[in-house]
């Protein structure tokens, strides 16, 4: 689920090289972790030597919250993680989408399994893609056979600041052809979403980034967290620094992530957030506080996709299930874009963990030790 880049050249996005470091050299650090979280922190070092100059877990349950983090926030110093530290989510913005989709499910103003030609006429329509024969549901879900597609390598037309027009996005996207008929082939597509995106504007006649805002992320409270507006490169302080990765051996070789335009991951990526607002999204989400319960049943519906570890994943509506070791499920999702590698996971009782590492590596990206850590922090005092 994470987003996967295809090729090496990063021309608009990667600066200089800034360092380059042991796997293992930088110390661990404990957070305000109370207890005992001696298996977490090792999951979380085994995290951070395949990942990033650093990485944090945010965790906890019903009664109570603790963070760890091990590296650093930016290399060369010694800048521990912190929960309320500033990054770029990537996927995980998918389910903020999903979310506001089944809003308008909710007050009647979507179908889910009505066409997306209903609402978005002729927008997915050539090559091989008819809107009649694509649903809501399928688009949320990526079973609409619509073709991989990376942003980041876009050739859409950009506007004069630099900023692109989502538009442009989902027609430069659908230049490839479908993977499969739709209702068929998990496809995980980005392009899912910028469409989810441009029916979103459609149905609530404001830009996406204005719709999540005033439907999620004010209502929740969630102060760390902001959808960037075309053409706002910024990353609030305070920040993780973000790193592009390339590994040599026991080495890695960090290049700074210079400043690039988060419209080109739109609605299928942009926005910025913190350890503790994932968090409370999350669980509000699961506790029926974004969306009705009937709806959020629709969003747990799932297909299988895979499994990490050993342990089973399937997708939802904009949702990524997870078996833990320890019996039982968690819900969530992961992101990646320049910079960083992300994910967040709750369950039904309580239990939470959130995780970041500030790189994103081109090649062998840390999934396995990333499950790793958050079955750790979920399961841990359990049986």
């Amino acid at each position: 689920m994470k987003m996967q880049w295809r090729g090496t050249k990063l021309p608009f996005v990667v600066g200089t090289v800034c360092a380059a470091m042991l796997a293992l050299a930088a110390p661990a650090q404990a957070g305000t972790a109370d207890g005992d979280h001696a298996g977490t922190l090792a999951a979380l070092k085994a995290f951070q030597s395949a990942g990033g100059p650093g990485a944090g877990i945010h965790a906890g349950d019903g009664a109570g919250s603790w963070t760890l983090s091990t590296g650093t926030g930016t290399i060369n110093t010694n800048t521990p993680l912190q929960s309320t530290d500033h990054y770029r989510i990537g996927s995980q913005t998918k389910s903020f989408t999903a979310a506001v989709v089944l809003q308008l499910v909710d007050e009647g103003k979507v179908a889910l399994d009505a066409p997306i030609e209903r609402y978005l006429p002729g927008v997915v329509d050539g090559n091989g893609y008819d809107g009649n024969t694509i649903t809501v549901r399928q688009l949320l879900q990526h079973t609409s056979g619509i073709a991989r597609y990376e942003p980041l390598f876009t050739s859409a037309p950009a506007n004069p600041d630099g900023s692109y027009p989502i538009e442009a996005l989902v027609r430069e996207a659908l230049k490839a052809a479908p993977t499969s008929a739709p209702g068929g082939t998990f496809t995980y597509s980005n392009a899912n979403y910028l469409i989810l995106g441009m029916l979103i504007e459609k149905t609530t006649g404001m830009p996406v980034y204005k719709a999540v805002t005033s439907r999620i992320i004010a209502p929740l409270g969630l102060t760390g967290t902001t959808f960037p507006r075309p053409g706002d490169r910024s990353l609030p302080a305070p920040a993780v620094h973000g790193y592009h990765g390339v590994r040599v051996g026991p080495f890695f070789f960090w290049t700074d992530v210079v400043s690039y335009d988060p419209s080109v991951f739109n609605s299928a990526g942009a926005i910025v957030s913190t350890q503790e607002d994932l968090t409370a999204f999350y669980q509000a989400l699961a506790a029926g506080k974004v969306v009705s319960q009937a709806t959020l049943g629709e969003m747990e519906k799932t297909v299988p996709v895979g499994a990490v570890n050993g342990h089973a994943l399937a997708y939802g509506l904009g949702l990524i299930r997870y078996d833990l070791s320890c019996g039982g499920v968690a819900w969530g999702h992961d992101g990646e874009v320049p910079g960083y590698y992300t994910e967040t996971l709750v369950t039904a009782d309580g239990r939470h963990a959130s995780v970041v590492t500030n790189a994103h590596l081109t090649t062998n990206p840390p999934t396995p030790q990333m499950y790793k850590l958050l079955d750790t922090a979920l399961c841990e005092n359990r049986s």
